[in-house]
């Protein structure tokens, strides 16, 4: 049976590029919108790392920088064992809108997954995208 590998989100921000720039992409702005903490090696092949409570943490690889534009990592899907070595791949898209942002997200791999562990993996990330991008405008919003 075949799923949807990919899930996507798209926001109007109204932040220029290089603010919401900074919030994906350093340790202050992860650490604050999506984690509690976040510790990020800004380079392709770089680590990161996000903890949310000092319990749970995802363990990043740095894919893709293309200042102001592109930023895109691995990390280990949720619902899976933190030794396997699946992983999704997320993308955030910067453009200017106006006088602010269109962000977009894709985070895709999950067509990799059988259909127990899909189900879990999707459907909490797609919630989760919601929340988090909501945190990010908010957190913009208060900056």
């Amino acid at each position: 049976m075949g799923f949807p590998d990919r899930i996507e989100r798209t926001v109007e921000i109204a932040h220029p590029p290089a603010k919401v720039w900074a919030a994906l992409t350093t340790a202050e702005g992860l650490g604050t919108w999506f984690g509690d903490k976040a510790n990020i090696d800004l380079r392709p092949g770089g680590s990161a790392q996000m903890t949310w409570d000092g319990e749970f943490t995802a363990d990043m690889r740095v894919e893709r920088v293309e200042e102001p534009t592109v930023f895109g990592f691995t990390w280990n899907i949720y619902g899976l064992p933190d030794d396997d070595p699946r992983r999704t791949y997320v993308e955030f898209t910067l453009a200017p809108a106006g006088g602010g942002t269109r962000l977009t997200v894709v985070e895709s791999g999950f067509a990799q997954l059988p259909e127990d562990a899909y189900r879990k993996a999707y459907d909490g990330n797609t919630d989760g995208w919601a929340k988090e991008l909501g945190e990010l405008v908010d957190y913009l919003d208060a900056a």
